[in-house]
Order: C-alpha cells, then sequence, then structure tokens
C-alpha cells in the first residue's frame, strides 16, 4: 500500500463565488469535468442536496468511464471537499478538496486528491505514480472550468 496526493492551481479572471458555485453543484460538472465526454452514453445519477453538503453524484458508463459516485462532504465559501468513491474499473475511496481562494483579479483553485493504493493499483503506483495518472486530467479539468467561469 501507498498513499498518494495530486494536487494542481490555476487562476482564474471570475469571482469566487462564481467558481465555488461550479464546483458546489455536480450538475455543473458537465459543463468543465474533465472526463465529460470519455463515454457520451454515460448515465448519471444525482441524489440528495441540489449542491453542497449532501449532494450526491453517481456514474456508470464505458471502460474509460467507469463506474463510482461523489459526494460532498463538506463546503465553505474557501473549499469543498469531497468522497469520490470507485466501482469500476478498480474499487478505491479517495478524499477530493477544492480550495478557493480570492486573488488580484479573481480566484485561485486548487484541487487534489489524496487515498491509499491498494492491490493492483498499488502494484501499477510503483511504477506510474498517479501524478502521472490524473495530473494532465486535472489541468484539463482546471483550464475547462476557468473557461467556464470567465464566459
Amino acid at each position: 500500500m501507498g498513499s498518494f496526493e495530486i494536487s494542481r492551481s490555476t487562476s482564474v479572471a471570475a469571482d469566487p463565488a462564481l467558481v465555488h458555485g461550479l464546483v458546489n453543484d455536480f450538475h455543473e460538472w458537465q459543463s468543465w469535468s474533465p472526463w465529460e465526454g470519455v463515454d457520451p452514453a454515460m448515465e448519471r445519477t444525482y441524489s440528495g442536496a441540489d449542491s453542497g453538503v449532501g449532494a450526491h453524484y453517481a456514474w456508470a458508463g464505458n471502460r474509460k468511464a467507469g463506474e463510482g459516485s461523489m459526494e460532498i462532504v463538506g463546503s465553505s465559501p474557501e473549499r469543498i471537499d469531497v468522497r469520490l468513491s470507485f466501482l469500476k474499473p478498480w474499487r478505491a475511496t479517495n478524499d477530493v478538496a477544492f480550495e478557493i481562494a480570492p486573488s488580484d483579479g479573481g480566484t485561485v483553485v486548487t484541487w487534489r486528491m489524496s487515498g491509499e493504493q491498494r492491490g493492483l493499483m498499488a502494484v501499477i503506483g510503483k511504477v506510474v505514480s498517479m501524478d502521472r495518472l490524473v495530473g494532465k486530467d486535472f489541468e484539463k479539468g482546471l483550464a475547462r472550468l476557468a473557461a467556464v467561469a470567465e464566459a
């Protein structure tokens, strides 16, 4: 087993409250998530609160999209915490955080994910780091989030 943490940040020329709203509502993720489009037929289910703590999102898709769920477990103007659970292609539960900080001309957003690599992922992690596997996706997602917020 090995623990990991992935982190990427970007500047967004938009108000922190607008950026917060795009992350705090899973319905908005279709506009910026880096994994949207990997399966046009992906099934999505929303439950719980409309946004913020208690909002729940589940998906099931092709091999690239996999299957899993997310739940917002903490939400303040400065931070949104998400519990991410994968069912396929492998089982894993990770902690995700979006830190949202005002800056000159807008907002700095930091996207973090941490967890433990187990089983097959622990073996793969010895060869290819989680940062290398997912880091580019975080960069793509943050760029898309900025584009949507700045439009």
